[in-house]
């Protein structure tokens, strides 16, 4: 039972990563934390649902797709928003988000209703090995999440790209000296939080289902994880992702899943009292 808790807690750690990984690297460039996050997740699912079930798409298909709605909505709240607000500090920016995240939240009720959708997917029977049962869903949701988090760290060290945005989070005034411009980094890390949250979107719908309030759900994790691993550091969210998946499942030991989430709260508390800047904390998008 333990090794089967285990299993399903490194799967749940892997889901809340690269929503985790999203707002790190949001905060890392920006300096403010994203409390849209869970909305552009739930945003995500629906544009994926929309492609896969009304549009006849493969999820596969339909999930780069939602990929790409959800990095240009990205780009164009910071466009309309963000960046309009961008100088007059992180509270200003904070308030922003929780206005942008109820107006995405509140898009998907009004066009699609309350109703719980779930996608076009066939089901196939889970694998048995040693004793573990191991879902279609855990397999796929493994290899897009490791697949994203290298092609990540290839992007942040191997290419004047991540260079830009390591320089850009280190010292604004020094990278524009040296002729990068904040506003295309912002851009371009607000398109790739879009595309991270819309996969991550696709992975809590095959885990669940999708509803409006599918991101909510995830919300307080996901903060938990990118706290715990220190805001900013993008292999700490993934620490921080995968040690917060494994205690909500542990705790299903002592506590009822309803109040898995009792867990976050205690970290996120835990570590402002103790180590408010995370296991990782550090320089903003450097390891």
């Amino acid at each position: 039972m333990i090794a089967q808790l285990v299993l399903n807690g490194f799967v749940t750690g892997l889901l809340l990563a690269l929503p985790a990984l999203a707002l790190t690297l949001t905060f890392g460039i920006l300096k403010f934390p994203n409390f849209a996050i869970g909305a552009m997740l739930t945003f995500g699912a629906y544009a994926a649902w929309v492609a896969n079930s009304l549009l006849g798409m493969p999820l596969a298909v339909a999930a780069v797709a939602a990929a790409v709605v959800m990095a240009l909505v990205a780009m164009l709240c910071d466009v309309l928003v963000y960046s309009r607000l961008r100088d007059r500090g992180s509270i200003t920016l904070l308030v922003s988000s929780l206005g942008i995240s109820l107006v995405l939240e509140n898009i998907c009720r009004f066009a699609f209703g309350n109703a719980t959708r779930n996608f076009a997917f066939e089901v196939a029977r889970p694998i048995r090995w040693h004793g573990l049962r191991i879902n279609q869903e855990q397999l796929i949701t493994a290899i897009v999440v490791i697949t994203c988090v290298i092609l990540i760290q290839l992007l942040l060290h191997a290419s004047p790209l991540g260079r830009a945005m390591r320089a850009v989070a280190d010292n604004p005034a020094l990278a524009a000296v040296r002729g990068v411009e904040r506003q295309t980094i912002a851009r371009i890390t607000w398109c790739i939080a879009g595309c991270l949250t819309a996969l991550s979107g696709v992975l809590a719908g095959l885990d669940r289902a999708v509803d409006p309030l599918l991101g909510w759900n995830y919300q307080i994790p996901i903060f938990a994880a990118a706290i715990l691993g220190g805001l900013g550091s993008p292999t700490g969210a993934i620490v921080g992702a995968i040690v917060i998946g494994l205690a909500e499942e542990l705790s299903s030991l002592v506590l009822p899943t309803n109040y898995r989430q009792i867990v976050s709260f205690a970290v996120i508390l835990a570590l402002l009292l103790v180590r408010n800047r995370g296991l990782f904390g550090g320089k903003a998008v450097r390891k």
